[in-house]
């Protein structure tokens, strides 16, 4: 059996193809970084636009050979949570190609997507596990008890970790997206040179709150008025320490309530280096595992929607209507 998976809640165009015994095959990512980084983070109609303009080329230039595309059982596609727009693009070539195959649509959770991508590792966690779920716009803690059932733990009452990264980095005139940015140039930076606000560390609840951070290190930016580059490495290290000790102690404090030790991160934020560190080294306290994606399933790809899409397909989870359904906040846990 073979998923094409189609991938595009937000800027990037992910296409891949899933086989149940000869695994991942295919795995294309069209990005639009360059584009967005012209106006320091993402244009929702642009990226709309792009997805519109490459999906075809992408799709069309995996399945070179005439019949080859007659060997997918079902089309796998993201449809929420994400931008409308770009959800739209998706949703709408994916039934229309699969109707044309007379083959069934999978509708896809991008978070669970994300949850899931852990799976197509050589190692990987076995249920029920937690899982931290950190990207550019969600935060949040979440017990999974089996394939399909979640519990939300704690969330971002504001913004979301990957969020604060970009606008730090708009502000320290770095580019866009921001965790890479920053977790480059902090390596240059001095440890405890600038030391900011560590929100709700302290607090026994799972909930995170970045937007005081962020609001702290973007006045205390404002008040230099050279931006030189050793500035910029040291308020980029202040700042990565900051939120990824909240984000390790959240994970702590998670593993005491629920008493349990193995721990997946993903989303793009999952890839920052000295999050996995800190990480890895709490972990040991409890005798347990984290498990991480190879980086290039931490931000968006069509990859895991396939996968997912596979082990939807093998409980009958499909949808043979071929009607366009979107759900741009549909959370992981509903």
């Amino acid at each position: 059996m073979r998923i094409l998976g189609i991938e595009t809640s937000c800027d990037e165009t992910g296409i891949a193809v899933y086989d149940d015994y000869y695994g991942l095959m295919i795995n294309k990512v069209f990005s639009q970084v360059d584009i967005h980084n012209k106006f320091g983070g993402i244009i929702p109609e642009i990226a709309s636009r792009e997805h519109l303009s490459n999906i075809f080329s992408l799709v069309k230039n995996i399945f070179k050979k005439k019949n080859d595309i007659k060997n997918i059982n079902a089309i796998a596609y993201t449809a929420g949570p994400g931008l409308v727009g770009s959800l739209l693009v998706g949703a709408t070539f994916s039934s229309s190609l699969a109707y044309s195959l007379n083959i069934p649509t999978i509708i896809i959770n991008h978070m669970e997507a994300h949850l899931l991508s852990v799976m197509m590792e050589n190692r990987c966690p076995i249920f029920p596990f937690l899982t931290l779920l950190v990207s550019g716009k969600h935060t949040e803690i979440i017990y999974a008890h089996s394939f399909g059932k979640y519990s939300l733990l704690g969330k971002s009452i504001d913004d979301a970790a990957g969020e604060a990264f970009d606008k730090i980095s708009k502000n320290l005139n770095l580019n866009y997206p921001g965790g890479p940015e920053i977790s480059k140039i902090s390596k240059f930076g001095v440890l405890n040179k600038y030391v900011f606000p560590k929100p709700m560390i302290q607090q026994k609840n799972l909930n995170f709150s970045f937007s005081g951070l962020k609001t702290s290190v973007i006045n205390f930016i404002n008040k230099k008025k050279n931006l030189n580059f050793q500035f910029k490495a040291d308020v980029a290290k202040a700042f990565e320490q900051s939120i990824t000790d909240v984000l390790v102690s959240k994970c702590e404090t998670a593993i005491k309530i629920k008493n349990i030790n193995r721990l997946v991160v993903s989303g793009g934020v999952s890839a920052n280096k000295e999050l996995r560190r800190k990480l890895q080294n709490m972990i040991k306290k409890y005798q347990g595992e984290v498990f991480f994606s190879r980086p290039e399933f931490c931000t968006d790809n069509g990859a895991m929607i396939a996968y997912t899409g596979m082990l939807k397909f093998k409980l009958n989870q499909i949808e043979n209507d071929y009607d366009i359904k979107v759900f741009p906040k549909w959370k992981i846990y509903e």
